[in-house]
């Protein structure tokens, strides 16, 4: 019988999770890896999770896959209670530290995966070169793994958790010893089966990556999700700055922009400058640029500065709880 969750476009739906390890003498200790954590992950996205050592990502993880049982509250895969065998046909798997046999090729290792995952010989043969294809590894179906450098493993890795064509990804670290030009790679590889109606859940702790491909994160801090949403939104600066490239005399933008708050000003030759203001609201943004254009000033470029995920991750994880 289906799970009831809370949202039927949620892949991923968590209702105050938690998880509680005993341990010393008689279990008398309690540790609290997960306190109620709530969050969904929406059909077709691609969901970043992030948090320092410790944070309880791999134990939520765990809960997810059936590994290990929680103590309370929900959580559901694809419309089943996290470890039901019906939602885990459907999940994609790459861990952190993934290790194949070194006897295998790139293709024996993709035929022992998929028959793990219930497929027949000719399912396998027939789905493996495109998904070498896919993960830039169509030349080495033939090589010993042996051979393959950490990034080429971690490809593969990809590769045997998408051969069963599952809904959901669960990816933790896929990016982990990947050279830029393979996490760039890989990235593109992310987005086109996003195009292709798979949702992605990863766990990483390289935020540029998260930043570049996620939709939405959520910021694990000791157990407790601290913040959760858009990338823009948890990147947005609560006291917006905008960042301005103007042409006229310096006296001129000066005059024009007043008691207006100028953090920097700088000379970019010709009589162009390179201006950040402080501003309280979008009102003062428009009243800002009427006022520029007014007094003959040229706007050549306007940006609203945001925090990088970086910034914003560690001004997160520093906050008092």
């Amino acid at each position: 019988m289906p799970f009831e969750t809370g949202n039927t476009d949620s892949v991923i739906d968590i209702q105050a999770l938690q998880k509680t390890y005993r341990d010393g003498f008689l279990g008398r200790r309690r540790i609290e890896a997960l306190k109620g954590v709530s969050f969904r992950v929406e059909r077709g996205t691609i969901f970043g999770l992030l948090g320092p050592n410790g944070a309880g990502k791999t134990t939520l993880i765990k809960v997810l896959l059936g590994i290990v049982r929680k103590t309370g509250g929900t959580a559901a895969l694809l419309g089943h209670p996290a470890g039901d065998r019906h939602g885990r046909r459907s999940v994609g798997y790459l861990p952190e530290n993934h290790r194949i046999p070194r006897h295998h090729t790139a293709n024996s290792a993709l035929e022992y995966y998929g028959s793990l995952s219930g497929m027949s010989g000719n399912e396998i043969r027939s789905r493996r070169p495109e998904l070498l294809e896919l993960v830039g590894l169509g030349d080495w179906g033939r090589s010993p793994v042996k051979k393959f450098s950490k990034g080429m493993l971690q490809r593969l890795g990809l590769a045997q958790a998408l051969m069963h064509d599952p809904e959901l990804l669960i990816l933790d670290e896929p990016t982990d010893g990947v050279d830029p030009v393979g996490r760039s790679e890989m990235r593109g590889t992310l987005q086109r089966l996003k195009a292709d109606g798979k949702t992605i859940f990863i766990n990483s702790h390289l935020l540029q990556e998260i930043e570049l491909v996620c939709d939405r994160v959520a910021i694990l801090v000791k157990g407790e999700v601290r913040r959760e949403g858009q990338v823009e939104e948890i990147t947005r600066r609560q006291q917006t700055e905008i960042e301005l490239t103007v042409a006229g005399s310096e006296a001129a933008i000066r005059e024009a922009l007043g008691l207006r708050q100028i953090v920097s000003m700088k000379p970019l030759g010709d009589n162009r400058f390179h201006v950040v203001l402080q501003i309280p609201d979008q009102f003062a943004v428009d009243q800002s640029i009427d006022v520029l254009r007014t007094c003959g000033i040229s706007i050549e470029e306007l940006v609203r500065r945001r925090d990088t995920l970086e910034e914003a991750f560690l001004d997160i994880v520093a906050q008092p709880k």
